[in-house]
């Protein structure tokens, strides 16, 4: 589990860029945090001189760009803490480095010094603003804190690490934790299973046993009871189920057994199977059953489907499978509704294509028919008698009885144009995240799968060895 922030590094009020970029890398670097230096790594750079390195990339920078901003960013910070107790200082310096090289694709040089001072282990890195070409500054785009955090995510997962769950606020714990209080709701609940243990003759033995646990009982359309500290009655019916006057009757009678209250572990928090912890520690057992697995479907892989589930909330394979076959309905749906736009298209531009040539030979297909069909007209106007006759073809074929204006189908395919457009960018959409949802549920399945088959495999193999065992 890992903590990220993204810090830029300004220029301190009445400090050089020297100074600065100097007190900010020796505090990193503090041998005392830092087990004497041992846990400093760089990128591109030497530790021991990265202030210097960093202000000569600055200055040539200037001088290729010719650019010079007054409150510029010197360098960028990443700090990044590491749950208290599952990492080694070494293995967080290894994944702080792997987090800068790919967070700044190895355009930029940087170190990593791992502080092991506290509790938890954490992090500073430090990546300097310029590029190693010095023709470019990093930009800090929007949501680059975001983006951090997810690629820190993802190798966490890759190195078997644990990492933050985002909980709902509704779900989160106070700082201050106070000790379960128990109700006189509770406390009636309890007394009521201490009774029905052994229960009664009848339910009217059943209220004097509660009169002399020192409830006071209330006849009437809802048999109600209160205890000595309680200020008003509580209804047997409202202590939940098997708590109703008719349960109980049920219970005295022998029709029914009684069931002690106890809350449900499956809450409507965790009431789905929690695929993301199932995943998690899969990943992190690193067996030898998952050898296997890990050279052929690629333990990075499974880390982005993993970061994927987790982006998306979704907690279990029925959810997933779900997901899956609703986007793939969507999918299919636009698609459908594309190619029907399409077509419309093709046959508004016929259509209009026919109306134009059936208008512009009419008249000399009137003189045609006059003329009684005559070959030697026919001969003498082949092409106009054959675009008249094309077109009172289409128009039969395409059960068009009234011909519409040319400006009606002019407005009507720009109509359609424009929906196609919104559905062919609809369609983009719908196919990227259905293939996402499609490869989130095949790479789990596939992860499952191998599970079971490296258990089937070592069932068999168990059963081979007992079978190969000599007879005593």
């Amino acid at each position: 589990m890992a903590a990220t922030r993204l810090i830029a590094l300004h220029i301190n009020k009445g400090k050089t860029v020297a100074q600065c970029l100097r007190d900010r890398t020796d505090y990193a670097q503090n041998p005392e945090k830092t087990a004497k230096g041992e846990l400093v790594t760089g990128y591109q750079c030497d530790p021991m001189t990265v202030d210097e390195e960093f202000l000569l990339s600055k200055r040539q920078y200037q001088h290729i760009t010719g650019k010079h901003q007054k409150h510029e960013v010197i360098a960028y910070q990443i700090r990044q803490s590491f749950k208290p107790g599952e990492i080694t200082p070494e293995e967080a310096n290894q994944v702080g480095y792997e987090l800068a090289e790919r967070f700044t694709k190895g355009k930029h040089a940087f170190i990593v010094a791992t502080h092991t001072d506290r509790a938890h282990i954490h992090n500073h890195i430090i990546f300097n603003s310029t590029t190693l070409d010095c023709a470019h500054k990093f930009k800090d785009f929007y949501y680059s804190g975001l983006a951090i955090q997810r690629l820190s995510d993802l190798i966490c997962l890759e190195h078997g690490l644990s990492i933050i769950e985002k909980v709902p606020y509704s779900q989160r714990r106070k700082r201050t934790i106070y000790e379960k209080r128990t109700t006189y709701r509770d406390q009636i609940r309890q007394d009521i299973d201490t009774i029905l243990k052994k229960p009664p003759t009848d339910f009217d033995a059943f209220l004097r046993k509660l009169e002399e646990m020192g409830y006071e009982v209330k006849r009437g359309k809802y048999t109600s009871i209160k205890g000595k500290a309680q200020q008003r009655f509580v209804r047997l019916n409202s202590l939940g189920e098997g708590y109703a006057e008719e349960d109980i009757r049920a219970v005295i009678a022998g029709e029914k057994k009684h069931r002690a209250g106890i809350k449900s572990p499956f809450t409507k928090d965790n009431r789905a199977f929690n695929l993301l912890v199932i995943i998690d520690d899969k990943i992190r057992a690193k067996g030898s059953g998952y050898q296997q697995w890990a050279t052929n479907y690629n333990l990075k892989q499974m880390a982005k489907t993993r970061i994927f589930l987790k982006e998306h909330n979704i907690n279990s394979m029925d959810e997933l499978r779900e997901k899956a076959s609703t986007t793939s309905a969507d999918f299919d749906r636009i698609d459908k509704e594309l190619k029907s736009a399409e077509q419309r298209l093709v046959e508004i531009a016929a259509l209009k294509k026919h109306i134009i040539n059936y208008a512009k030979t009419r008249d000399v297909y009137v003189q045609y028919r006059k003329a009684g069909y005559s070959k030697a007209f026919f001969e003498a106007h082949r092409e106009e008698i054959t675009l008249h006759k094309a077109a009172k073809d289409a128009f039969q074929k395409m059960g068009v009885s009234k011909l519409p204006k040319v400006k009606e189908l002019s407005e009507e395919y720009a109509s359609v144009l424009e929906q196609k457009k919104s559905l062919y960018a609809q369609y983009r959409l719908s196919r990227e995240e259905m293939r996402e949802y499609r490869k989130a549920l095949h790479n789990t399945e596939v992860f499952f799968d191998m599970d079971r088959n490296s258990e089937k495999d070592a069932r068999t193999q168990s059963e081979v060895d007992q079978k190969n065992q000599p007879a005593k």
